[in-house]
């Protein structure tokens, strides 16, 4: 019995990535900030990083240039790469 709770509480742990941000990815070129707080880790204030970072620079032209926003290193990028796109990108 406890084995059995102790992996059920695992594969909930596991999945809540996908339940809080809605397991559909999220667009960094297009997401307003709200939306991007829905990744884990970002809150109100990265969020608003990444949309600024994007007015200054333009588009984001791969998901990796996201670590080029202050406050997103390998760790954080890690954890949310398969939550996010770029969408199209005319390069």
């Amino acid at each position: 019995m406890k084995k059995a709770l102790v992996l059920s509480l695992a594969v909930l742990l596991l999945s809540v990535p996908f339940v809080v941000y809605g397991g559909e990815k999220i667009d960094i070129n297009t997401a307003t900030a709200k939306e991007l707080m829905k990744l884990p880790g970002i809150g109100a204030v990265l969020a608003e990083r990444i949309v600024e970072y994007r007015e200054v620079n333009g588009k984001f032209k791969s998901i990796e240039e996201i670590k080029k926003v202050k406050g997103i290193g390998n760790a954080k990028f890690e954890k949310i790469k398969d939550m996010i796109t770029v969408g199209e990108v005319n390069k």
